[in-house]
This record gives C-alpha cells, sequence and structure tokens, in this order.
C-alpha cells in the first residue's frame, strides 16, 4: 500500500510540476520528486536484482533528456516536463538503490 501512495505522489508532483511549472514556491516540488524517489527506492525496488529498475531509469532518462515527445503538436512540451520530473523520482531511487547496495555489502558476514 505505502508503495502505491509513493508512486501516486510521485506522478502527480510531476503532472503538476509539468504542466505549470512553478505553480509551489520554493522549488518545493522537485526536492519532493527526490524524496518520493528516496523512498521509492528503499520500498519498491528488490536490492539483490536491480536490473530492470536500472533499465527502467536509464530508458526513461534518455527519453525524457532528447525531447522527442516535443514532436508531438500542443502536448508534447507538456509532456516532456512530465517525464523530466519522472526521471527525477528514479534517478533518486538509483541513489538509495546504491546506497542499500553497498551498506548489505559492507554488513555481509
Amino acid at each position: 500500500m505505502g508503495k502505491k501512495i509513493v508512486v501516486g505522489l510521485g506522478v502527480l508532483c510531476a503532472i503538476v510540476e509539468g504542466v505549470a511549472p512553478g505553480v509551489v514556491p520554493g522549488d518545493a516540488l522537485p526536492i519532493a520528486l527526490v524524496l518520493l524517489g528516496l523512498v521509492w527506492g528503499y520500498l519498491g525496488v528488490d536490492a539483490n536484482d536491480p536490473t530492470m529498475h536500472c533499465a527502467l531509469v536509464v530508458a526513461v532518462g534518455l527519453t525524457g533528456q532528447s525531447d522527442v515527445l516535443d514532436l508531438l503538436p500542443a502536448v508534447g512540451s507538456y509532456l516532456d516536463a512530465i517525464l523530466g520530473g519522472i526521471a527525477i523520482a528514479l534517478y533518486s531511487s538509483v541513489a538509495t538503490l546504491a546506497t542499500v547496495r553497498i551498506i548489505a555489502r559492507f554488513t555481509e558476514e
């Protein structure tokens, strides 16, 4: 249940930041995306087998950076911005995943 809430909040933050950037003062939504990504990396990703998650992060990140959705008239720039917000959360989840794996390696006996 907690994983679904974190994902839902992350998608909601990405949509709001993508459609109306800067509507929340103090850059709170990008910070919220980073924090939600950190929580998602801890709750939702298997630290022992992160291959599929890392492949997803690379695919979403590269798609967001290429601005390929800008070619769609009227909505493309919004979709690119939303995808960029989701990429922020996914990148921060990889940071958590790396931390969990490093801690597990040092605490193994």
